[in-house]
């Protein structure tokens, strides 16, 4: 009471708009609009707002009424539909273009894995090639990592040394983040493994970072990522959901403005941010969050205003007998010299598939149509051990070939590569009878992991 409107005004309305507003009713005419006010307690809101003059038997304005609808929920809700629609978006357009991008990166791959083989480990070429093949992967785990906001991706688990991968983001970040801003690291090597995606855990590392350089951007300041193996007992899993057990604990700090204590409850919420508009959509910590929880782990966030924040993510340890395979034993190439029959319509990896399967001793036939591998197979079954089958391909698709084959030789073990399909998936797989499921772009140690295991089941089977 006896107080101006103009206490309301949250600050975010420049001097034009006002005057326009005041222009228009003062000349008699009625306002509309949206406003951004403050409530009583400070909190902002948006009004859906009209302002009407009110005037005397000779047409003076007098006074105004002020009617204003809030509608902030209905906004915030506009703003959740229209982010899940552009991921939607997003997801579909990558499902479209990942079948024919990972084709392309296939031969990539597979060329420069094979010229590193024939190249001398340490010269200037071999190096070269191995930048292509690691350029290579990344593209593919890029593709992964946009098809994972709409599920339609696979992730896949291997004993991960986070050390590594924290090391390559931090290099990665101290590329792209301006030097005014110090990053300092410690990161203990003999931190034990974890069983995760590589893929996942560098995005959790660099959305973290990210977030943390928009913490100290404006005023500079600090970022300091930690990693250590601690082991929690029940006495200190307060305010956890872990078991007592050792875990990876991956910190990322900075020495930015902090969060709000009124706040810091939603932030692993989707589509919550504080950040300006263009910053952020408000999924990388909801993101973090779920790839955390989804690899047994937990994350706490301690930040005090003006002081800084810091993100402590912790991942449970591998134990000693869960490790079957060594990455030494993972990346020997199993060798054989069975008979294949190779189905592909794309005739630059029908090329390489051979190559590499040749190299790796065993016999290749290679058909760029599936109408012409049903033909051949049909007229000589007892030629082929295995067929190795593109999923997505004019007449027959992978899956509808597979079905065909195994129709006419039960026995037959059919492996299905593919780039990306909807249709295509380990249920589907075994549903059908297919024995293996690679998704491209392959290494030559996967195709030759997958192909002995495949044609040893198959000799075992037959042997019962």
């Amino acid at each position: 009471i006896g107080k101006n409107p103009r206490l309301f005004k949250s600050g975010h309305h420049n001097g034009s708009f006002y005057k326009d507003l005041w222009e228009t009713i003062l000349a008699g005419n009625p306002w509309t609009g949206r406003l951004l006010n403050k409530r009583k307690n400070g909190a902002l809101y948006t009004g859906e707002s009209s302002i009407s003059p009110v005037k005397d038997e000779n047409g003076n304005v007098m006074n105004f009424v002020w009617i204003s609808h809030d509608i902030t929920k209905e906004l915030e809700l506009e703003k959740r539909v229209s982010q899940a629609q552009k991921m939607e978006a997003i997801g579909a357009l990558a499902g479209g273009i990942a079948h024919d991008f990972n084709n392309l990166l296939f031969p990539i791959m597979g060329l420069s894995e094979m010229l590193m083989e024939d190249l001398p480990s340490g010269t200037l070429h071999y190096e070269n090639a191995q930048g292509i093949f690691n350029a290579a992967r990344r593209a593919g785990d890029l593709v992964n990592q946009i098809l994972s906001f709409s599920r339609q991706s696979v992730h896949k688990k291997t004993p991960v040394m986070i050390q590594h991968i924290l090391r390559e983001v931090t290099k990665l970040a101290r590329a792209t983040i301006p030097s005014n801003i110090e990053i300092a690291q410690g990161i203990q090597n003999d931190c034990g493994l974890v069983m995760a995606d590589p893929t996942q855990i560098h995005q959790i590392a660099m959305n973290l970072i990210t977030n943390a350089y928009h913490a100290v951007e404006q005023d500079g300041g600090k970022i300091l990522i930690k990693l250590t193996e601690i082991e929690l007992k029940d006495d200190n899993l307060t305010g956890m959901m872990l078991k007592p057990g050792r875990y990876a604990l991956m910190t990322i700090s900075d020495t930015g403005h902090g969060i709000d204590p009124a706040i810091i409850g939603k932030i692993f919420e989707p589509y919550f941010t504080t950040k300006a508009q263009g910053k952020g959509t408000g999924l990388g910590l909801s993101v973090v969050y779920k790839i955390v929880t989804e690899h047994g782990g937990d994350i706490l966030v301690s930040s005090e205003v003006d002081k800084g924040t810091t993100f402590s993510v912790y991942l449970p340890i591998m134990k000693e007998m869960a490790l079957s395979l060594t990455p030494d034993t993972e990346m020997v190439c199993k060798t054989g010299t069975e008979k294949i029959l190779l189905v592909d319509d794309d005739a630059a990896i029908v090329r390489l598939e051979k190559q590499v399967l040749e190299s790796l001793g065993y016999m290749v036939e290679a058909l760029t149509s599936s109408m012409e591998a049903l033909h051949t197979f049909r007229a000589r079954p007892d030629d082929f051990d295995v067929v190795i089958s593109d999923m997505t391909m004019p007449n027959l698709t992978g899956d509808q070939l597979a079905e065909e084959l195994i129709s006419i030789k039960p026995s037959i073990p059919v492996i299905i590569c593919t780039g990306f399909s909807n249709k295509m998936n380990k249920k589907r797989a075994a549903e059908i009878g297919v024995k293996g499921l690679l998704m491209k772009p392959i290494t030559k140690s996967e195709i030759a992991h997958t192909l002995r295991k495949v044609l040893d089941d198959a000799k075992n089977s037959s042997q019962e």
